[in-house]
């Protein structure tokens, strides 16, 4: 059974980082591909960065030039860097995985992509 297990969310002053990790299980980890969406209060989920099996990332402009998706294989984790953050950014992350090999997406991912969900980490930014 796949899961995924996201840590690293808290509070933090307009402008600061956070670093979120998602640690998955019951899969053979670099055949799959790994992504974070996001949910703030009364809109809908958003698919923010992902990152594939060859190790390249993809980004929705929102974040782009922010955050930083990375994986490390040894340790079945995919890291979100979360720099200069901003009280939009405030929102329920969540971590998700898309099973077997994907050639890399020229876009942010969708719900549709996604086969597994963690359950979520909430980041709030204080402006």
């Amino acid at each position: 059974q796949v899961q995924l297990a996201e840590s690293g969310g808290g509070s933090v002053n307009s402008g600061g980082s956070l670093r979120l990790s998602c640690t998955g299980s019951g899969y053979t980890y670099s055949a799959f591909t790994m992504g974070w969406f996001r949910q703030a209060p009364g809109k809908e989920r958003e698919g923010i960065a992902a990152i594939f099996s060859d190790g390249t990332p993809t980004y929705a402009d929102s974040v782009k030039g922010r955050f930083t998706i990375s994986r490390d294989a040894t340790k079945n984790t995919v890291y979100l860097q979360l720099d200069n953050l901003k009280p939009e950014d405030t929102a329920v992350y969540t971590c998700a995985t898309r099973q077997g090999y994907s050639t890399p997406w020229r876009r942010a991912p969708r719900i549709t992509d996604i086969d597994y969900w963690g359950q979520g980490i909430q980041v709030t930014v204080s402006s």
